[in-house]
């Protein structure tokens, strides 16, 4: 069986890297402007997620990989938010207990 390796230029790499620099200085723009309450938190992460995933695909060459390691990485984000998701449920309907002192 033959293995083959996506090599890619440093041309591409660089355009990358640009792109991330990009998004970080948006990252910083978007913190001057006033966004109500929720959607503040919701861009910040909105931008940190594209930007991992440019990482994930282009960096550490999960675009031209298996699709199978892209199924590993996308499950393993599903089962991620699962156990957030759990965590959340326990702590937010809670009751609170009643101090014994």
């Amino acid at each position: 069986m033959s293995v083959h390796h996506h090599i890619s230029s440093a041309k591409f790499l660089w355009g990358v890297a640009t792109s991330l620099f990009i998004l970080t200085f948006i990252t910083v723009f978007v913190t001057w402007i006033h966004i109500p309450e929720p959607w503040n938190v919701v861009v910040a992460i909105g931008i940190a997620v594209i930007k991992a995933l440019i990482v994930v695909a282009f960096f550490m060459n999960l675009w031209w990989d298996s699709k199978f390691n892209v199924l590993l990485f996308v499950m393993s984000i599903a089962f991620f938010l699962l156990l957030i998701g759990i965590t959340l449920l326990d702590t937010l309907y809670r009751v609170d207990p009643v101090p014994s002192f």
